[in-house]
């Protein structure tokens, strides 16, 4: 079942109490999900095309989670999808295009993240520009993993040690049921 957030670096629209550009933010629910998801835009004035009217245009990027598959995420992403993941365990694959270890593991995360249909699977690329969100995860070694419930970080498995990884999954998934 999919998942859709819309995200934008920096979200603004204009505001009819101060003439200038605010936060704008909707929340809501997908049916049969039990996922609340984030939508977030952001709008430019054009002035002067018309005479004296303006136009307001606005521009969303959205950002597909779904379920059986394996959810590229960046700096920007990473904690909007989480939050809306609410009480479902989040995995977060993080690597690197140079590690072969990663290019190993990796087509066994996606075949993980088709069994497991309960759990959202991402991977964040641990390049510079997601470097904040690396060291904010504590990450010391490629590949390493990230398992996360409520928000926050419950366990962790570093290197490509699928069996570990597994039963980290299967650790998670128990004390959440249980």
């Amino acid at each position: 079942m999919p998942l859709s957030l819309r995200l934008s670096p920096s979200p603004t629209v204009l505001s009819p109490t101060t003439g200038g550009f605010g936060p704008s933010r909707k929340q809501c629910r997908i049916p049969y999900s039990g996922v609340a998801t984030t939508k977030i835009g952001f709008c430019s004035l054009d002035n002067g095309k018309r005479g004296d009217s303006s136009v307001v245009r606005c521009s969303l990027e959205t950002v597909n989670v779904s379920v059986g598959q394996v959810t590229e995420v960046d700096k920007d992403t990473f904690w909007p999808i989480v939050k809306a993941a609410g009480e479902k365990i989040v995995v977060l694959d993080m690597y690197t295009q140079w590690c072969g270890p990663c290019k190993v593991i990796a087509p066994k995360y996606k075949a993980l993240s088709e069994k497991y249909e309960d759990v959202v699977f991402l991977k964040l690329d641990c390049k510079p520009d997601n470097r904040p969100l690396a060291k904010e995860l504590g990450i010391r070694v490629v590949p390493t993993f990230k398992i996360l419930k409520d928000n926050k970080v419950i366990k962790e498995v570093t290197g490509a040690k699928y069996d570990d990884l597994v039963a980290a999954i299967e650790t998670a998934r128990s004390v959440g049921s249980g």
